[in-house]
């Protein structure tokens, strides 16, 4: 028996899925076992051999991807990746795709596809990779309850955007506690399970949610209407208080900021971060220095380590931290790695995390 992850391309495009199985062929672990135009025929070979992973497009004809989706995941649950463009009405569906348990999501634009799926070959075979080790068990039970991430390059650290410098600035009056929530692949749905428990007033919530732009705000207002704190996509300037959720926004870091004993955040652009924009690592710096003692940090399920070291500053800096425990995640990559650093005070499962928070912050 091979020991290669098993792909399976759907994809209304002949040109997708030509350059998709280019990509993965780069890589010896990974094969494309099979190819669909649509999911009807998908699900004719697939009786046949069943793959590892799917990479799916959105709209297709005769039956669409989201269908396709909620298909497999009720009747034999697999890492789907969702390779959808970025149109608003694709983000929209895309969106609905990660609440109904896609692993990921690979934005590809309108023009230049070719070129940008050629680009993209090492972040399409890392997210296949990543997919395959996948806790599909987590997936299924945050599904059944009730979503990406784009995966990027060059790994800097959070100095391009904030000296690991103490500004000093928490030694002045406030007593005001935050949350300050980090989380990727499976995120969406790890998020929807924790904010949906919380009361109306707790303390202000900021959140890093890796995810592409024009994802987030429909994100942050699909948790809105869920929830019962506000939920909404921050924007520059937007004070952080009791009772309201701040996510940051795709294509943008958040830092947290104070004036006088007001929590503020600046949105600003920057480069990537650990491989993303916005970063984990930048927003938990931040509040490790403005917020110190005064603050909670959690860390949930995602590939990589993005967030790691910030909550390493958070925890060094006096904050109670938090990371969600490997049964529960579906990449068990961000809290692994924070965890390894030393930087965490307790590991609970997703479950245990929002009443962490009303402990905290109620």
């Amino acid at each position: 028996m091979s020991d290669k992850i098993k792909v399976m391309v759907v994809d209304d495009s002949a040109l997708v899925r030509q350059v998709v199985t280019q990509a993965i062929a780069t890589d010896p672990g990974i094969e494309v076992v099979a190819t669909a135009q649509d999911p009807v025929f998908a699900i004719e070979k697939m009786k046949t051999v069943w793959p590892d992973v799917l990479v799916v497009d959105i709209e297709m004809p005769r039956m669409d991807g989201l269908t396709f989706l909620k298909k497999i995941m009720a009747e034999h649950p697999t890492p789907i990746i969702v390779c959808s463009s970025l149109a608003e009405k694709g983000a929209q569906v895309t969106m609905e795709a990660l609440a109904a348990g896609a692993f990921t999501i690979i934005t590809k634009p309108k023009m230049g596809l070719k070129s940008f799926l050629q680009d993209s070959a090492n972040d399409i075979v890392t997210a296949i990779k990543a997919a395959a080790r996948a806790n599909m068990g987590a997936v299924r039970r945050m599904t059944t309850q009730a979503p990406a991430t784009g995966i990027t390059r060059p790994k800097l650290s959070a100095d391009v955007m904030l000296s690991a410098q103490h500004t000093g600035a928490n030694m002045y009056g406030t007593t005001d506690r935050l949350i300050a929530i980090g989380t990727s692949t499976g995120g969406t749905q790890a998020l929807e399970a924790v904010l949906t428990k919380l009361p109306a007033v707790c303390a202000g919530i900021v959140i890093v949610q890796h995810m592409p732009e024009k994802f987030t705000g429909m994100f942050a207002d699909r948790l809105n209407s869920l929830c019962k704190l506000e939920v909404r996509e921050a924007q520059n300037g937007d004070r952080v208080m009791p009772g309201r959720a701040l996510i940051a926004p795709g294509g943008r870091h958040m830092m947290l900021k104070r004036s006088g004993a007001q929590y503020y955040v600046e949105v600003a652009d920057g480069p990537l971060v650990n491989r993303h924009k916005p970063s984990v690592d930048v927003l938990f710096r931040s509040v490790a220095q403005i917020a110190g003692k005064n603050a909670l940090g959690v860390i949930m399920t995602g590939m990589g380590d993005d967030g790691a070291r910030g909550m390493k500053e958070m925890h060094d800096a006096g904050a109670q931290t938090v990371a969600e425990d490997e049964s529960t995640c579906v990449v068990f990559g961000m809290p692994k790695e924070a965890i390894k650093l030393g930087g965490v005070d307790k590991v609970v499962p997703l479950d245990r995390i929002p009443q962490e928070i009303v402990a905290y912050g109620v």
